[in-house]
């Protein structure tokens, strides 16, 4: 795998890691109504969830290619689409009504990531588009995924950071 490759790899996860999804905004949310102290176990399981969908990210594509070869040239396209039906989506959606759940658990922030569509898109995306030409092998996708979820994990403390700034005006 070339430096370019890989160089391309890593600009694309950084750049889908700061942008804003699900686990990003409530980060956000949390710290800026909470406070960092009282939203800690809501951004320890929003971390560890972010590990987990990436190994499951990881395990799916190498055997949708160990078993469905053909698959991933196809599923590259899908994913392409179903980013633009969401990108169209979200452009045109309203606000949603003010939930009265107050509550910042580990519990909240680990099963958000499950239903976090971004992440799972982000973790397949990149591997199909950047890793699986050089290599299939379960390991070196794993590699690939922790790199991925440790981009979320610091790009997430960047919300949280910015959360505290809010905080304090």
């Amino acid at each position: 795998m070339s430096a370019f490759v890989i160089g391309n790899f890593l600009i694309y996860s950084i750049i889908n890691a700061i942008t804003p999804g699900p686990g990003n905004i409530l980060a956000l949310n949390t710290v800026s109504n909470y406070g960092l102290k009282k939203g800690s176990p809501l951004f320890a399981g929003i971390f560890v969830g972010y590990y987990v969908v990436q190994v499951i990210c990881a395990i799916f594509v190498y055997g949708v290619n160990s078993f469905l070869p053909n698959a991933l040239g196809v599923m590259k396209y899908i994913g392409v689409a179903y980013i633009l039906f969401l990108a169209i989506h979200i452009a045109i959606s309203k606000p949603p009504s003010e939930n009265n759940d107050k509550s910042a658990s580990f519990t909240k922030g680990f099963l958000l990531q499950f239903v976090n569509v971004k992440i799972y898109l982000f973790g397949i995306r990149a591997l199909t588009g950047y890793i699986t030409d050089y290599s299939t092998s379960l390991w070196v996708l794993l590699l690939f995924e922790m790199i991925i979820a440790t981009m979320g994990t610091l790009a997430t403390s960047i919300w949280i950071a910015v959360g505290s700034f809010i905080q304090e005006f």
